[in-house]
């Protein structure tokens, strides 16, 4: 398998439609991740935060991360000088721990907000009313150093493309409602992240704009080993 020819056919698919591809490098060494950067892709996507900060000291400096697993609050300070964009925000107080990180550093932190829209209960991220009642907190209101860039959503883990053609459906009804309804004239809020190796071909038929690949390009994870490693 070439992780080169892998990140060229879809580079060439997504650029011409105007997707994003986010390659999901985690569990994955150093040697493949460096390969596929020097197949011109720059956006990585990691699930644990001491992964990222082991392979970020080994690998070139402009490469982008982002953070696409469930955060910790208490890991935020560690990501924050450098993290491109945070893919997995379900909270509030998660929200107000990146803006005060990102200010110690003086930067502007752009962010995803994570909607549940699966059958499985493991999956994280706010229902419809949760996201609508956080956009009309006053406390989020008052963040100056995060810029809320869209929705971020995983469809159920199924064979049934029905099942998840709706399910991306429902998330991009509800990513044109809040564009329409909160960030009317902010065009920043421009992201909607759906779709993964097994079913991105749909996401981006249901509107994605964004998908986070990682098996389609590096073959399947190596679990246990490297992320008990890490964690």
């Amino acid at each position: 398998m070439s992780i080169t020819k892998n990140i060229n056919e879809l580079q060439t698919k997504l650029k011409s439609i105007g997707v994003q591809l986010i390659a999901v490098s985690k569990t994955k060494p150093i040697e493949d991740i460096k390969e596929a950067y020097d197949a011109g892709q720059r956006d990585f996507g990691e699930n644990v935060v001491q992964e990222i900060m082991r392979k970020k000291d080994q690998l070139p400096e402009d490469i982008h991360w982002h953070m696409i697993g469930h955060l910790q609050r208490n890991k935020v300070k560690y990501i924050a000088p450098f993290i491109k964009m945070i893919h997995s925000v379900d909270s509030l107080r998660l929200l107000v721990e990146i803006d005060k990180q990102a200010q110690k550093h003086d930067r502007i932190i752009d962010v995803l907000l994570q909607v549940h829209i699966a059958a499985e209960e493991t999956k994280h991220g706010f229902d419809h009313s949760e996201l609508i009642e956080l956009l009309r907190e006053e406390a989020y209101q008052n963040l100056k150093n995060i810029r809320v860039r869209g929705l971020m959503g995983m469809a159920t883990f199924t064979d049934s493309q029905k099942v998840i053609k709706e399910e991306f459906y429902e998330l991009r009804m509800l990513y044109e409602g809040i564009g329409a309804s909160f960030f009317k004239n902010d065009d920043n809020f421009n992201v909607l992240c759906m779709g993964m190796s097994s079913d991105y071909t749909i996401a981006i038929q249901k509107g994605s704009n964004m998908v986070r690949i990682g098996s389609f390009i590096f073959g399947e994870r190596n679990t246990n080993k490297e992320e008990t490693k890490n964690k």
